[in-house]
């Protein structure tokens, strides 16, 4: 029995890693659609966004198996406890970088984004996503924290985005609508990384058993 136990845990860590790359995947193919102006990369995101939800589903359903047909001990609670919430924030990731490839299409034949530190804060975000779905893969407790300390990295450029948009705005009129826009999108990328971050948080509870809001 704790063979095939041991067996579904390991599927449901292969199941979270794919849900990773997913992510990753969908937030690249908004930044390269917001920066090369692209469409095949919106085209992608959406896609996979879907493969996203699809595997919030499947996740969820092997969670809610292994806790009833089971009998976890505490570790293992953990672990699954951590994988229903990190797939929570991964879905909200699929989400609103769905959400910015849809505002991309807006503005897409405008280079305002090129005035701005938002090309700087969407890259310092997929670094983020990337490291915290790469500390699950690797169990990295260290790799994890790194990414908790890059969501004030975030945050300043957010504040910076801000700033210079409002800027902007009250130079030029005849641009309000795309830099409102541009706002929303800097908006998303902010969340994504608080994301980022909680996934990070709830891979250190995985391996430590000890959260930053619960300690």
């Amino acid at each position: 029995m704790r063979n095939r136990f041991d067996e579904q845990l390991i599927h449901l860590n292969n199941e979270l890693i794919t849900m990773g790359a997913l992510c990753e995947e969908a937030i690249s193919g908004c930044v390269k659609y917001l920066i090369d102006k692209d469409i095949a990369m919106r085209d992608n995101t959406l896609e996979a966004d879907k493969q996203i939800d699809q595997k919030e589903r499947d996740i969820e359903r092997l969670c809610m198996k292994l806790l009833m047909q089971q009998q976890p001990v505490a570790t293992d609670l953990r672990v699954i406890s951590s994988a229903l919430k990190m797939i929570s924030d991964m879905e909200r990731i699929g989400d609103q970088a769905s959400d910015i490839a849809e505002i991309v299409k807006h503005i897409q034949k405008s280079n305002l984004e090129s005035n701005t530190h938002i090309s700087d804060m969407a890259r310092a975000t997929i670094r983020m996503v990337t490291d915290s779905v790469e500390s699950f893969v690797k169990k990295d407790i260290a790799l994890a924290q790194t990414v908790i300390k890059n969501d004030d990295e975030v945050d300043s450029l957010f504040n910076k985005v801000k700033n210079e948009l409002i800027q902007a705005i009250q130079q030029s009129e005849d641009d309000a609508e795309a830099l409102i826009d541009l706002l929303m999108i800097a908006k998303y990328f902010e969340r994504i990384g608080d994301h980022a971050e909680n996934i990070a948080e709830w891979v250190i509870y995985s391996i430590t058993g000890r959260h930053a809001n619960f300690s």
